[in-house]
């Protein structure tokens, strides 16, 4: 299972394909949907960030959610005085989401593969529920796997639908956007901090 957090940096400004963003981490799958290329990382820390072209970071908060609006609000607003700043920040705006922010962010999010070692039972679960759920609401199943321990991703992923399902569409429109908030959270703390900012906040 893949976690809701990137892993890929890089230390060089960031070079986007014209016609596409890449896909966003952090959701479970339905499988053999193919690779997409991975788009090179800005350069990571906070103060990189807060010189960048405004564009370029536009571009690379766009990774971690993919609203237009969410990106150019917490670009805008730089510099950032921490990055729990930031991460505020990131709330904040992603509270402020409206309904056509929402579909436009879920709208980008893509499953990545299930591990190798998954049994097949789980890929035709996972594909069943996945089609439930976007038959019920319209939009793909979105969750974030932060602390969830890779053994337990995948029931955990299965209950989560399975209860979801319950909910009315306004209800789910509450979670999934919560789920987004969460998701781009960790995104951008990985993004701009990885391992050594985890340690400096711990």
């Amino acid at each position: 299972m893949i976690p809701c957090r990137p892993t890929h940096h890089a230390r060089r400004g960031l070079t986007l394909p014209a016609h596409r963003l890449p896909r966003l981490p952090g959701r479970v799958a339905i499988p053999a949907l193919p690779e997409q290329p991975r788009v090179p990382r800005p350069p990571a820390g906070l103060e990189d960030f807060n010189t960048a072209p405004a564009d370029q970071a536009a571009r690379a908060l766009l990774t971690c959610l993919r609203s237009l609006r969410w990106a150019r609000r917490i670009a805008a607003h730089r510099p950032y005085p921490t990055l729990e700043a930031l991460l505020a920040a990131s709330d904040e705006a992603a509270y402020d989401l409206t309904p056509a922010d929402l579909a436009e962010a879920l709208a980008a999010e893509s499953l990545p593969a299930l591990p190798d070692d998954a049994y097949g039972a789980a890929h035709t679960a996972l594909s069943a529920a996945h089609a439930a759920y976007e038959s019920r609401f319209g939009h793909t199943f979105v969750i974030c796997l932060g602390g969830v321990p890779p053994s337990e991703a995948l029931d955990y992923v299965l209950e989560a639908i399975r209860s979801r399902l319950t909910n009315d569409p306004e209800e789910e429109r509450v979670v999934a956007a919560d789920e987004l908030r969460r998701l781009a959270r960790e995104r951008l703390f990985d993004l701009l901090g990885g391992a050594a900012a985890r340690q400096a906040d711990a």
